[in-house]
This record gives C-alpha cells, structure tokens and sequence, in this order.
C-alpha cells in the first residue's frame, strides 16, 4: 500500500477520487469467484487487452487484486488454449482475440512486485498454451506473424484501420477469419504483441530455471521480429502497417505504430527516426494532448472526434502505455511532459473519463473509467513518488504543482518516503533521512540508500546538488541523461 498527500489541493482531492473509483471498481463477476478490477464506465466487465495491465498498476494498492485481474484469464483459459478476450458478469468472450501489452510481460512484472512462485508457474503453464493457440489459429498465411481477422481484435473501436472489416469474428469464434476481401492482415501491433510475450516467457522460463525453454521462446521471438520488419514496415514512411492478402499495405499512421513501440521491436537507430518523423512531430501525434489515435496529418483522421473512437480521440490507454516505451528508449523527459498534461486535464475535468480532445484538452464518455484512474496513480508515482526496478529504488524528486508533496510506500521489511519541498527532496527509509538532494531528477539508490545514479527526468537541464551524512556533491543533469555515481 502507499500513501501520496500534497498541499496542491486539486491534486490531492484527485488523487483521492480516483482511489476512492478504483475500489468502487472492485467486482465478482460471475464466472470468476474471487474480486477483480474492471473497466469501469460503460464497461462491466474486464478485457484482456487492458485488465492485467490495470491490476499490475493497482498492485501497490492491492497486490490480490492484481493477481485475480491475470488469474481469471487463467482459470477461463479453453482447453485448446485460448485466453478469454473478455470476462463480464454472465458472459465470457470468445469472439476475438483483443490483445495489446501481453498478459505474460504484465504476468512476469506483477511477480516481481510479489515473488509468488506458484502464481509465476500458473502464468507460463498458460502463457505459453496461449501463444501456440495463437500459432495454431492466427498464422494461416504462414508468415511467422499473428493475423488480424476482425475490428474488435486490436480493440481499435470506429478506427479507419478497419474500414469496411466486421468487428468481431465469424460466428463469434476467434479461430474464424470473416469472408471478406483483403483480410486475414498481417497484423504489426498484434504480432508485437506476440514478440513482447515470447520475451516475457523466455524470462520467465529462466526464473524457472528452464533452459531449454528459455532458448525456445527467445528464438521464436526472434523469428516474429524479423517477419514483422519483413512484411509490415516501410523504410520510406517510416511506419509499420497491415499487410493485405494482396500484399497491399493498408496505409494509415495510427496507434498501432505505439503500441509496436511498446514491446521494443526497434533499435534505438530506427526508435530515434520514428520518435522524430512521428511521435514528437506536432502535426502527427504530439498534439497539445497527446496522442491522437490517428496522426492528424493522416487523411482518414476523423476530425469529429466521436465517442469510443479510435479514429482521432487521445486515448487514455495510449497514454497508460506510454511510460512502458518512452522509458525504454529514454526519453524521460518527453515523458514527463505528457504526464504533466494528462494530470493537469483529468485536474480540469470532471470524473475520470476515457477519451481526449487531441486539440483542447477535454475529456469525454465513460465516466467512472479504471485506467483514467490507474493513469493517475502511475503518473502520481512516476513524477513524484516511489518506484522499485530491478532491485534498485527510484525516488522522483520534484514538487506538484511548487507545493510539497510526500509518498510513501512498502517493499518486504522496508518502509520507504519521499519528502519533496520546493527547494529539496529528502530520501527516508525505515525513518532515517539518508540524503538530500536540491533538483528535480530520478534519483536511484540500492536498498541501503546508497546511490547509483541520477536520470535527467525534467524538461531542462538542472544542477543537482546531493548531500549525504558524510559529504556534499553537485552534479550537472542533462535532459535524459542517466548518471551512473558508481
């Protein structure tokens, strides 16, 4: 459990109300019997393609809810393998597959957090039946990639990507591609998708200690990676589209090129030429509210910006994603700044709703929405909190708003705080304040609070000054940079 409290008060009276949604949240379905975190809004129920992300993000607060939000696609999982693409109160879907970030990467991540051993053998045991389903019923071309049959299967709800495509599956049967013409696609989010979770198993298998079946999943990930380079990108536009049974891109820039983001298929090189042809370039997705769910210098960005529309709107999901690529590659920094916005907007709306007006910034439909709320919370701790990453503890120096804030959080015997007042951030563990630090930056330290490095997290360069029990230092922290002090 952690606790956030600030003297800005917006944000501490929304920091409140999206605590206060999410354990309203809380739900038995009926074909699950124990407690899950759903969609909310105008969606009752939990889908694949978003419940395990939100549980993981909700695990700080309720690591049980977290496992149930993974565990009921498990136990729901047919017998041929395939995992439910939604469970609702008295309806389990079958009628697409639905999948973005890959339950097994969110799998390994909450196991990290909880070190629970059994539930780490349950998620590979059904992971892994999962991705030969996949193989088995998604590959009928025999490309090597995961195939698109139907509009529901990337959740890109009224997106133009799927012009002219049914919304879900021949007889409501997921093995079952629509008899129209251009389709199955060869699908690059999807098969990102399928790469991102071949990954998660490998590590998974090597926690395990299955050798042979770390080597398996690495080089079948390998092999979905360069199929996908192969078929669906082109080296003019610099993006990643469908590929047609005709060998015809279906061309539109669209959230699909984030979402391959997510699972780092790209190398740094080609990262840095997508980032500025297309994701910091103001007249594709880095609108004044980021991201738009198509470039808006696309043709087929719908400009009326409908409700539930993935053909123009900034998507709440887009920007919960977000962190997991624009870390990855190190842009902390343009991180930062989007976090800022989606703060500042859910601050200025009312609610906690699904969708934003690229443009002006206001949100819209499904009030009561899980990952607005989760988006808070992570945001919340991403810029002024703790986060425990790969055995190393990073504490986010700066203030909400010029206001002091402080966090505090839990991992195993330690009790941890982060004391942020406008002219210095205080490092606290197990009551001690162990350092200082003047600047806004990531700070990260080992368990002992020793220090390991400095991440250039602000959008301006800052002089970071440290001080310790023993001595004083002053650093210069450019934007991204990560400082090893060790």
């Amino acid at each position: 459990m952690f606790s956030f409290h600030t003297d800005y008060p917006l944000l501490q009276d929304k920091a409140d109300a999206a605590l206060a949604g999410l354990q309203a949240n809380i739900r038995t379905l009926s074909p699950f019997p124990k407690p899950v975190l759903i969609e909310g809004g105008n969606y009752q129920g939990i889908w694949l393609e978003s419940g395990p992300l939100e549980g993981l993000l909700y695990a700080d607060v309720n690591p049980e809810i977290a496992l149930n939000n993974h565990r009921a696609f498990f136990a729901l999982q047919e017998d041929d393998g395939y995992l439910p693409c939604f469970i609702w109160n008295k309806k389990v879907g079958r009628s697409q597959i639905q999948m973005v970030v890959p339950i097994a990467a969110t799998a390994l991540e909450l196991y990290k957090k909880t070190g629970d051993e059994n539930f780490l053998e349950q998620a590979f045991s059904s992971c892994s039946r999962w991705e030969l389903w996949l193989e088995k019923f998604r590959d009928t071309r025999q490309t090597g990639l995961c195939e698109a049959f139907c509009e529901y299967d990337t959740g890109h709800d009224k997106s133009p990507r799927w012009d002219g495509v049914p919304r879900k599956c021949r007889d409501d049967d997921a093995r079952l591609c629509p008899e129209v013409t251009g389709l199955p696609y060869l699908s690059p989010d999807l098969s990102a998708t399928i790469y991102g979770g071949r990954i998660a198993l490998a590590g998974m298998a090597k926690i395990l200690g299955y050798r042979e079946k770390t080597e398996y999943w690495t080089a079948k990930a390998e092999t979905v990676k360069k199929a996908l380079f192969e078929c669906c990108f082109d080296d003019e536009s610099l993006c990643f589209y469908d590929l047609d049974v005709d060998g015809k891109f279906n061309r539109i820039a669209c959230d699909l090129l984030t979402r391959v983001l997510s699972e780092h298929v790209v190398n740094q090189s080609l990262f840095e030429q997508i980032y500025n042809f297309w994701i910091v370039n103001p007249k594709a997705f880095w609108t004044p509210f980021p991201f738009p769910s198509v470039a808006i210098n696309d043709p087929r960005f719908v400009q009326e910006l409908p409700d539930n529309s993935w053909g123009g709107p900034s998507q709440v999901l887009t920007a919960l994603r977000a962190p997991r690529w624009l870390e990855y590659y190190g842009k902390y920094a343009k991180l930062t700044e989007l976090m800022h916005i989606w703060i500042e907007a859910l601050i200025n709306s009312n609610g906690f709703m699904q969708q934003m007006n690229p443009f002006t910034g206001k949100l819209s439909c499904s009030d009561g929405y899980s990952p607005a709320m989760c988006l808070l919370i992570d945001f919340i701790k991403r810029l002024y909190g703790i986060s425990i990453q790969d055995q190393e503890i990073e504490w986010n120096c700066r203030c909400p708003n010029q206001q002091n804030s402080s966090y505090k959080t839990e991992y195993k015997t330690l009790d941890l705080e982060i004391i942020n007042q406008k002219n210095q951030s205080h490092i606290v563990i197990d009551g001690i304040n162990h350092i200082s630090i003047a600047g806004e930056c990531r700070f990260v330290t080992d368990f002992a609070g020793n220090p390991k490095a400095f991440i250039g997290t602000s959008t301006e360069q800052q002089i970071i000054k440290l001080k310790t029990r023993h001595k004083t230092c002053e650093y210069q922290l450019a934007v991204d940079q990560k400082m090893n002090l060790t």
